[in-house]
């Protein structure tokens, strides 16, 4: 048996709106795993200290695991799973195709077989202090049938416990543009602070793991930061505890392991790291947060100034949103440390 995590984030790009970065956990039986090699790139081969040494073990393909309730593209009939860029469509405004529906029917399955139904956005996470958000509420799901969402979970519950598989956790973490400015300014560059945030979230998601009667190997995979290739030191900073052993550093991927070998822990950071399912749902979970951050955030600007067209928050429309709201924005002292992302 061994633990699979997935780390991915939404709204890097973007001035307006947070940061949103997403994780997710599983407990897998690894029952065969040899013949479920899909090709996850990370799995080369180096020579450190003169032995020849896998860069993972892991080669349990869930994708494959749980076809019978999952798809890496929309089929009509299963969850779709997939990077949520390709699954999110604002300007579609067929449910079929685009709008929340496929995230919902992804991430808000994932939480209710997680013993976490969520029933709108109060219920579904804490947003920092800021004005949009305060009194803010929605119900959820917006692009989809309560009764879909229901069936989809039981579906779902039967197929993983059939597979040997168990979500056992799903987190994610907002950081607004004053939190993401200081941090950015802390440590360099955006793609930094995006790492740590990234690796504090990791913290949290070992931190939150079920007991077990006997230590078990993880695997984590992270999409890459940026052009990032370097991670040895991030980790070594996060965790000081253990020696922080260095497999493979490239453009594809980096690939790092520690710990003792019973419970040896290995993490990737990867290009297209959306192709391994538990890092296409924390992307869909991070965007699914970010689009409805966004909504709040929309909803409160545009009742101050009726007519307002909304924004996703991207450079060249933010400033143009920025520019619209500048004197409501004045009036109501806010300043701009909490609304714009500098970098």
């Amino acid at each position: 048996m061994a633990w699979l995590i997935g780390i991915d984030e939404a709204g890097y790009g973007p001035n307006l709106g947070p940061l949103s970065v997403g994780a997710t956990a599983w407990h897998v039986e690894q029952r065969g795993a040899r013949s479920e090699r899909r090709g996850t790139g990370c799995e080369r081969r180096s020579n450190v200290g003169g032995l020849a040494l896998a860069e993972t073990d892991m080669s349990i393909d869930l994708y494959q695991r749980l076809a019978d309730v999952v798809s890496p593209k929309p089929d009509g009939q299963r969850i779709a799973i997939a990077d949520s860029k390709q699954l999110y469509k604002p300007a579609s405004h067929s449910k079929s195709n685009g709008g929340l529906r496929h995230l919902e029917r992804g991430v808000l399955t994932a939480l209710a077989t997680c013993g976490r139904p969520i029933a709108d956005w109060q219920t579904l996470l804490t947003p920092p202090p800021l004005p949009w958000y305060a009194g803010y509420n929605c119900e959820l799901p917006i692009d989809t049938a309560p009764t879909e969402l229901t069936e989809l979970a039981g579906r779902f519950s039967k197929t993983c416990e059939a597979a040997a598989v168990q979500l056992v956790d799903l987190q994610t973490r907002l950081v607004d543009p004053e939190e993401f400015n200081r941090l950015t300014e802390h440590h360099g560059t955006k793609g930094a602070a995006l790492s740590h945030i990234s690796i504090e979230l990791l913290k949290s998601i070992l931190a939150n793991l079920p007991a077990t009667h006997d230590p078990l190997p993880t695997f984590i995979t992270c999409d890459k930061h940026g052009g990032r290739n370097r991670y040895g030191a991030l980790l070594q900073h996060h965790f000081p505890d253990h020696w922080i052993e260095t497999l493979t550093e490239s453009r594809p991927r980096s690939h790092y392991r520690w710990g003792p070998a019973e419970e040896r822990v290995k993490i990737c950071f990867r290009t297209k790291g959306e192709t391994e399912l538990p890092v296409a749902l924390a992307s869909m979970t991070a965007k699914y947060h970010r689009e409805l951050a966004m909504r709040a955030f929309n909803a409160f600007w545009t009742a101050q100034l009726p007519g307002l067209r909304p924004t996703a928050g991207y450079p060249q429309d933010a400033k143009r949103f920025k520019a619209e709201i500048a004197a409501v924005q004045s009036k109501l002292r806010i300043d701009d440390s909490v609304l714009w992302r500098n970098r």
